[in-house]
């Protein structure tokens, strides 16, 4: 089992942020895309299901997790604290209207917190609760993920950054276009959902966004 400064390190170590959802993989299997994912080179994925029966979910986690197992991934599971410290994932992202941070850390204290922020206040509140890292988002607008504030844009999202003092990605209709511009700004962690899982080639996909990324000067 890994440590938190372990999985935090792997964290801050890592470039490209895949999240799967099985409603956006063109019916393929999660776990196939997960495992392309990984052949990829990723260092970490998230796993997102919001339909699933809970036992539909854990028999998931509990395979992806011997795919990211393999390759020396993380494995993220969003919302369901746990369904993760069941199948010994190594963390949770939480949305605003999930489980309060500062209770989950009690029961996990070894696991990566990530917390989906919109505003300030958002984020100097998961500072305040000490989140392993935070989530800027939507930067652009998304069908993936419906939040109240709508798309930030790239000049807030910017102006949010100067905020957060721990390791942070973001999220929100990012194309493969994109990266350039976005690792230009000094964002080094950057999460996709449909560029990745609904690629023809996943494998292929990941190793390109990787390449761009990689090739990028960062402020």
């Amino acid at each position: 089992m890994r440590t938190l400064s372990e999985r935090i390190e792997l964290f801050k170590s890592s470039d490209l942020y895949p999240v799967v959802s099985s409603e956006f993989c063109n019916g393929r299997d999660v776990c196939d895309i997960v495992a392309n994912i990984a052949t990829g080179g990723a260092k970490l994925v998230q796993i997102r299901e919001k339909h699933l029966s809970d036992a539909a979910m854990f028999e998931l986690v509990c395979k992806c997790k011997l795919i990211t197992d393999r390759y020396q991934m993380l494995l993220i599971v969003d919302d369901r604290l746990d369904i993760a410290m069941a199948a010994k994932a190594d963390g949770v992202h939480l949305g605003q209207d999930d489980f309060p941070l500062k209770e989950a850390k009690k029961l996990a204290p070894e696991m990566l917190f990530g917390v989906s922020t919109h505003n300030a206040q958002e984020i100097r509140t998961a500072l305040a609760d000490n989140c392993s890292y935070l989530n800027i988002g939507p930067v652009f607008p998304t069908r993936t993920k419906s939040v109240a504030c709508g798309d930030l844009g790239l000049e807030k999202a910017e102006e949010l950054k100067t905020l957060v003092s721990c390791p942070f990605s973001v999220m929100g209709g990012i194309k493969e276009h994109h990266l350039s511009m976005l690792c230009s700004k000094g964002f080094r962690h950057i999460a996709m959902v449909t560029e990745i899982t609904q690629a023809a080639d996943v494998e292929a996909k990941v190793k390109q966004l990787r390449r761009i990324m990689k090739g990028c000067s960062y402020e």
